[in-house]
């Protein structure tokens, strides 16, 4: 195998992962964060927050992979993902299959190397997850607004980290604030997300909440944001958070109006739909150094 073929074959299975966009990853990795800071035992040990990253991506890595195997025939008719790697028939589908396996695996590797007294209630919470995220992909055939399942899966971001924390579930509102918040987030950035693909989304009959809500898309993803930096500041304040997460809080709530605003009209590239994601994971990221700096001030 020549330099060459190995580099564009490493270059198919970064792309099947998304690991070449490190923005959709991050995304993830951002409320369980905020999670592990809202606990009463933050900051969270080194050892844990290294371990909900890996598994983090190992999720992440395989979602995508569940999504582009269900999807594999109508990206070749979407402008935004025909070139995806199985899509264009770059990685077979065997081999495909055999990664998400493999990523699945370590995922359940990484819930076998948490605390012990976690490990059965993350396990079930795992198992928990595991439907909706592999199913996911497939709600854009049936269900009216398919964000609100991937908002399902985002929660268990929140929920796996904490109970890996604190064994339980029992974190009154600084967890079910910061699971509502989550939510929120998700179904605004990924309505927006949607947005890009709502022209071909409409000739293949497929579903989005962008295309549901048709003009009250955007008045919707701003309400939304807008109940998500509610709830967060709510578990903020529940769970005894310093004023230094306040001005983060500040901006970021602020930014995520602003982003929502920039895309009135109907003549926007479809690459400005990609940098309000983008920009979701900073103003996500702004709130969790927040947190941090408010448990620590």
């Amino acid at each position: 195998m020549t330099s060459r073929s190995f580099s564009n074959g490493l270059r198919q299975w970064l792309e099947l992962l998304r690991w070449h966009k490190p923005s959709g990853r991050l995304i993830l990795l951002v409320p369980a964060g905020w999670s592990l800071w809202l606990t009463p035992d933050a900051p969270p040990l080194a050892g844990l927050v290294s371990l909900i990253v890996v598994g983090g991506l190992m999720v992440s890595g395989a979602g995508c992979i569940a999504n582009d195997l269900w999807d594999r025939r109508i990206d070749r008719q979407v402008e935004r993902t025909r070139e995806r790697p199985l899509a264009k028939g770059s990685i077979r589908i065997c081999t495909a299959v055999g990664l998400l396996i493999v990523l699945l695996l370590l995922s359940l590797l990484v819930v076998a190397s948490l605390p012990t007294p976690s490990q059965r209630l993350c396990l079930a919470l795992a198992i928990l997850a595991l439907p909706p995220i592999l199913l996911y992909p497939s709600a854009k055939r049936w269900f009216a607004y398919p964000q609100a399942v991937l908002a399902l899966c985002w929660g268990f971001a929140v929920l796996i980290p904490w109970a890996a924390s604190q064994a339980n579930l029992k974190g009154g509102w600084p967890l079910l604030g910061c699971w509502l918040a989550t939510l929120m987030w998700t179904f605004g950035f990924d309505t927006v997300y949607a947005m890009a693909d709502r022209r071909d989304d409409a000739n293949l009959a497929l579903k989005s909440s962008a295309l549901s809500l048709g003009s009250h898309a955007l008045k919707t993803v701003a309400f939304s944001y807008a109940l998500a930096c509610t709830f967060l500041a709510s578990s903020a304040v529940s769970a005894g958070v310093g004023w230094a997460f306040w001005p983060f809080w500040l901006i970021a709530s602020i930014g995520m109006q602003k982003e929502t605003w920039t895309l009135r009209g109907s003549n926007q590239p479809i690459t400005t739909y990609g940098q309000h994601f983008q920009h979701q994971v900073l103003l996500g990221a702004m709130l969790l150094l927040g947190l941090i700096l408010g448990r620590i001030s």
